[in-house]
């Protein structure tokens, strides 16, 4: 009998997916069984490789750890909310609330390579944040414990201390892997905006340096934080914060030019009525002297005629600005009397304006507009030190040059000041970015005023602003609709906004994976296989499975699904008949037939759905081959 391949349940395997790109560039290195053979690299790449023991880089301790982590599919799922979204089913917004390790891996498959803008705002690690756990091998029993999910005897999420002996190495240690799995979802122009104070701005750097690789760091911005002095600082009093800015790949990366301000372009005039529109005037004159350039310039309407200043020269060659004159780009004043200049038309010039890395709090917002923001969406809910207003993060999205239908991540979501700006952003330009923001469900201090207005967690205030935010944009959206139908032109026909956002919980896999880990006895293995016997679990809803299955299959959480009665029985289409997805657990001849006559991509069933019949799973292979259907899995 023809066996059906399983379908996996776990995320991508950074390993593997390591070892087919070095298979790509150096196939003659692989041995039998895929094993690298290190002596033909080093043939390969000759004097390349660097075998000596000291050696520029960044160790701690824990590195090695870091990179099981990264190699440690994870197990766990994303469990849909409806109650807790806006639009669930026509929103391509999403939130996810977990531990962002495992979130950033269950997303590998599906957002691969697609995402064109990160933010964060990680913990500062200043002596009393909070920091995720570096034990790695129980990360999603950790979190599972911490939310209650399951019965907790073990370790808790908790400070990083500035006691502690390893106080930088846990910092470094919860940020690296966390960096490596974000660059997989970057675009090839994708970038990455990190803000940092000087606590570990240094460290940072070089885990950047060493995951993205130092060419592709394009700015390490200066945001000015706040405006008035702390008189009470013992030293300094701090006034600004990083914002390190790396590209996935440089020369992908295009910047996003600024748009120029209202009283940029209004010193352009136009006094001369010139058809080329308005322009302003530029100076002619080189301040150092060149003989070649020491020459009198007429003026075509007096005859008057202008040596350069003393010490100085003209700019430009004398038969260039003869061709200016003639053009009509020299200006002489209007009684053709003044000191030659040049006139720079508006319509010329770069329409926008090149970042800086020094970002003022006038033109992106500070921390005391972030805190004030939240505060009228929010009330008095202030346990956020250094809230981001939604201006710097938009400021981010400009110069990041993300637009039209790009995705905004942010795994450290805090407040959620990035979903409010991707939709006010949205708002202005008529765009449709989308955000993926990652909040791990903090629980909120029981003394704490947001505590007592009912917010248990950070996540509860992030979701809430969110939804408080929308609110505000459907309350001003009725308002101005409501004036534009007393108008004589009534409502423009224009592309509405999205105004929603799907909720999702981390949660443990719905389906029982086999763990290779078990003490290999004969009583372990056997309790392991009769928990196998019913895979799935009891709690697990139908919706749960189906979208554990489209992530776990590569599908965006936010692909269309369709649900289609076929042969009296359901099927999901997703993305408009790619994959077909049946959970039914009597499956029949009738239905493996419809569904293979519709040329899905992949098709994937219950192996309950067989009830052990052996023949009815050979025909299945049989009829999904004999329509072209090669990707046919069970789970």
């Amino acid at each position: 009998m023809e066996k059906i391949q399983k379908q996996e349940l776990t995320s991508m395997n950074i390993t593997e997916a390591q070892l087919e790109k070095l298979k790509e560039f150096f196939p003659e290195i692989f041995t039998e069984g895929n094993k690298v053979d290190w002596d033909k690299l080093r043939l390969t790449l000759g004097e390349t490789i660097d075998t000596g023991k000291e050696r520029y880089g960044m160790n701690w301790p824990g590195k090695a750890d870091c990179f099981k982590t990264i190699q440690q599919p994870s197990i766990a799922t994303l469990v849909p909310e409806r109650e807790e979204s806006i639009n669930f089913d026509t929103t391509e917004n999403l939130f996810i609330e977990g531990d962002n390790l495992e979130v950033l891996k269950l997303l590998q498959k599906s957002y691969l390579g697609k995402v064109k803008m990160i933010y964060i705002d990680p913990p500062y690690n200043t002596g009393n944040d909070f920091i995720y756990p570096d034990n790695y091998t129980e990360n999603l029993q950790t979190y599972l414990e911490y939310t209650g999910q399951v019965d907790s005897a073990g370790r808790k999420f908790g400070t990083n201390t500035d006691t502690d002996g390893r106080f930088h190495s846990k910092w470094i240690n919860m940020m690296y892997p966390r960096l490596f799995l974000a660059k997989n979802l970057l675009k090839e122009d994708g970038v990455i905006y990190i803000s940092i104070d000087d606590n570990e701005q240094g460290n940072l750097r070089q885990i950047c340096n060493e995951v993205f690789g130092e060419e592709n760091l394009l700015a390490q911005v200066i945001w000015q934080k706040k405006y008035s002095p702390q008189n009470d600082a013992k030293y300094f009093s701090d006034s600004h914060e990083f914002i390190l800015v790396f590209a996935k790949n440089k020369e992908q990366f295009t910047i996003g030019m600024l748009p120029r301000s209202d009283e940029a372009n209004s010193r352009y005039k136009n006094p001369d009525n010139d058809p080329r529109g308005p322009w302003k005037s530029s100076d002619l004159t080189r301040q150092e002297y060149r003989p070649n350039d020491d020459y009198e310039i007429v003026s075509p309407k007096t005859g008057k005629k202008f040596p350069p200043p003393k010490g100085c020269s003209w700019g430009r060659p004398q038969d260039k600005v003869e061709e200016l004159i003639k053009d009509n780009r020299i200006w002489f004043g209007s009684d053709g009397n003044s000191v030659p200049s040049l006139k720079r038309f508006l319509s010329e010039v770069k329409q926008g304006i090149t970042p800086q890395t020094i970002w003022f709090r006038g033109d992106v917002g500070d921390t005391q507009e972030g805190k004030k923001l939240i505060k009228e969406l929010l009330g008095n809910v202030s346990i956020f030190e250094t809230p981001k207003p939604p201006r710097l993060i938009k400021h981010c999205m400009l110069t990041a040059n993300a637009k039209n239908n790009d995705i905004i991540l942010d795994f450290f979501a805090g407040s959620s000041s990035t979903a409010q700006a991707v939709f006010e952003i949205n708002n202005e330009d008529g765009g449709n970015r989308k955000f993926i923001c990652v909040q791990l469900p903090e629980t909120t201090d029981e003394k704490s005023e947001a505590f007592k207005a009912g917010y248990k967690t950070i996540s509860d205030i992030s979701k809430e602003r969110i939804i408080r935010v929308i609110e505000k944009f459907k309350k001003e959206q009725n308002e101005k609709t409501a004036k534009e139908k007393q108008t004589l032109f009534g409502v423009p026909n224009k592309k509405e906004l999205d105004l929603g956002f799907k909720v999702f919980k981390l949660q443990s896999s719905n389906f029982k994976i086999w763990d290779a880990n078990i003490t290999k006895e004969p009583k372990a293995i056997q309790a392991a296989l009769d928990l196998h016997i019913d895979h799935i679990s009891k709690e697990a809803k139908q919706e749960a499975i189906l979208f554990e299955l489209l992530l776990k299959s590569g599908f965006e959480l936010t692909t269309p699904i369709e649900q289609l009665n076929i042969s009296s029985k359901i099927v999901y289409s997703i993305a408009e008949g790619e994959l077909l997805i049946c959970l039914e657990k009597e499956l029949t001849h009738e239905v493996i037939k419809a569904m293979a006559e519709k040329q899905p991509t992949r098709v994937i069933c219950l192996d309950e759905g067989f009830q052990n019949n052996d023949q009815l799973k050979t025909n299945a292979v049989q009829i999904m081959k004999s329509k072209g259907v090669l990707n046919f899995r069970t789970v």
